[in-house]
């Protein structure tokens, strides 16, 4: 190996080491835990392993096919966490949608399947003909719905018409980044000349150290992670105009019971009360000081109260998930931070009155 291939190894091979960590990081070791932070450290994993794979079957092509077949596996898992990823943080999701859950689900069931029945080993024509290429127009479908979710930031970005927020500016690098990267790696399969599956490769590793430079020279990043509240943050909307969308708010929530969907997103609510995600999310977050899970979170725990003080039948998991709550866990959770105690706590002062 000259000295050329050496350099383009061990950069190449560092992007690779250096994605690892910041999914550790994203996973761990960011200070508020938002969904996104999850989703973007699935997503280094996936870009990761798919790189590493890359990159040794490049300079070692007598590598067992297993590592080609781990390689495109985790391939599979990149739209996805892409797409949850930008969708998370546009319309503030902070609580995985079991529609997104049994999503990954299935495709993990799929994949996994598909390598224990035909594993590349014993079928490399059928992975390296059909399989890949299925595998790669699942991740462009991807790409093109990550691009409808953010395509009004990308217009923003590309026309300069209005300055783009730093949040908006991170999302949408990160967006072109994949792109980019899907891009050469569809350009070195259809053999295009030039196109080869390093230059994927070098393009992860630039799109890594421009998220590290961010990390390390940006004093505050947590606001990276809240796409809209950057856009309004301090603005308030006009009190006649609050005291009106207060109550249509409270109206909409109450005569539809939709805190009791636990699949309840900001844009959802937006439309209910024909006002933009960006609008409502100013009105929650500057008007009432909230984000929108802690909003909806206290019609669930007051309905949660009204049901334990009024019938002793239900128990306490049950009414967590009748209330609108995903999970045991967090039903607890937030009925202990909106409430200051327990469910059952609660349930046994309830009934000694």
């Amino acid at each position: 190996m000259d000295t050329g291939k050496e350099l383009l190894f061990f950069f190449s091979a560092l992007g690779v080491f250096n994605g690892i960590i910041l999914g550790v990081y994203f996973f761990f070791f960011t200070k508020k835990k938002y969904l996104t932070n999850y989703f973007l450290g699935a997503l280094l994993f996936a870009l990761s392993i798919r790189i590493g794979k890359s990159v040794f079957v490049y300079f070692d092509s007598a590598l067992p096919k297993m590592y080609l077949q781990f390689g495109l596996t985790a391939c599979f898992f990149i739209g996805p966490c892409l797409y949850y990823f930008l969708k998370s943080a546009i319309e503030e999701i902070n609580i995985m949608p079991k529609s997104w859950k049994f999503t990954l689900l299935f495709w993990a069931i799929l994949i996994i399947n598909i390598g224990v029945i035909f594993p590349y080993e014993h079928y490399p024509k059928l992975w390296g003909g059909y399989f890949i290429r299925i595998i790669y127009l699942q991740w462009f479908v991807y790409i093109v719905f990550s691009g409808f979710a953010i395509k009004d930031i990308l217009v923003k970005i590309i026309s300069r018409r209005h300055k783009a927020t730093p949040a908006e500016t991170w999302f949408g690098m990160l967006f072109l980044g994949n792109f980019l990267l899907f891009l050469f790696y569809f350009l070195s399969i259809m053999g295009a000349p030039g196109a080869t599956y390093i230059s994927g490769a070098v393009v992860f590793s630039f799109i890594l150290y421009l998220i590290i430079s961010i990390l390390l020279y940006r004093k505050k990043t947590d606001d990276l992670f809240l796409l809209n509240n950057q856009k309004y943050s301090g603005k308030k909307i006009d009190s006649a105009e609050a005291a009106i969308l207060s109550e249509k708010l409270e109206n909409v929530m109450n005569a539809k019971s939709l805190y009791k969907n636990p699949n309840l997103s900001l844009q959802d609510l937006s439309q209910e009360l024909n006002i933009s995600s960006h609008q409502l999310s100013q009105f929650l977050n500057n008007n009432l000081n909230k984000n929108f899970t802690s909003f909806v979170n206290e019609f669930r725990i007051n309905e949660a109260c009204k049901i334990i003080t009024s019938n002793d039948k239900f128990t306490l998991e049950a009414v967590g998930y009748d209330v609108g709550f995903n999970s045991k866990s967090t039903f607890f959770s937030a009925f202990k931070k909106h409430t200051g105690t327990t469910p059952l706590n609660y349930q046994l002062q309830a009934l000694q009155v």
